[in-house]
């Protein structure tokens, strides 16, 4: 079982954060953001990793600090489960449809951590929640994964629908991407002969 728990504890957040990547998509997500909590829990269920995640953080100043260090922790995760990556298909990607808007990621599990993000999110805020914060998770998670992820908005106009098309989109991508390719198993998939 590729599975990882993380503790970190900071002056800002506290945050617990357990992950099996060949799991069926469970969660249990405590952020003290009910968007973040509706965005990991989709991310877990498209993903079909298990995931839970427990945050007490500053919020009284605002989600940032809540925000980019779980992306943080979920990318440590993320790396420590996935081990030597022997086997991995390596690379996903997804075209993603949420009502209008219209969402493509791409992922290679390459060692080298990097977003390329080109979202336009129309409004500041999703209820309580800055939009700004969506490109902060996404660079913490990629960036602590060691992933390469390109998020691209092909359409859109509703901000809660181009966030969530990414998280869902992005989940699925990874799902293909840390998969077992069973031709070879036994390989790391790289020239190199190891990702990172």
């Amino acid at each position: 079982m590729r599975s990882s728990r993380i503790k970190r504890t900071t002056a800002e957040t506290d945050i617990t954060l357990e992950i099996n990547l060949d799991g069926s998509g469970k969660s249990n997500i405590k952020t003290g953001c009910g968007f973040l909590d509706h965005m990991l829990t989709l991310f877990a269920r498209h993903a079909r990793f298990d995931l839970d995640v427990e945050c007490k953080g500053d919020t009284y100043v605002d989600y940032h600090h809540t925000v980019e260090d779980i992306g943080i922790c979920l990318g440590k995760a993320f790396c420590e489960a996935l081990g030597d990556k022997k086997g991995i298909v390596r690379y996903g990607n997804t075209l993603l449809p949420m009502d209008e808007s219209l969402i493509l990621s791409a992922v290679d599990i390459s060692g080298r951590g990097g977003l390329y993000y080109s979202l336009q999110i129309p409004t500041e805020k999703v209820g309580d929640f800055d939009t700004q914060l969506c490109e902060e998770f996404f660079t913490a998670f990629a960036c602590n994964a060691g992933v390469t992820l390109h998020l691209k908005q092909l359409d859109g106009r509703n901000s809660h629908h181009i966030i969530e098309g990414a998280f869902k989109s992005a989940a699925r991508s990874l799902r293909t991407a840390v998969s077992i390719d069973k031709d070879f198993s036994d390989e790391i998939p790289s020239t190199k002969g190891l990702l990172g």
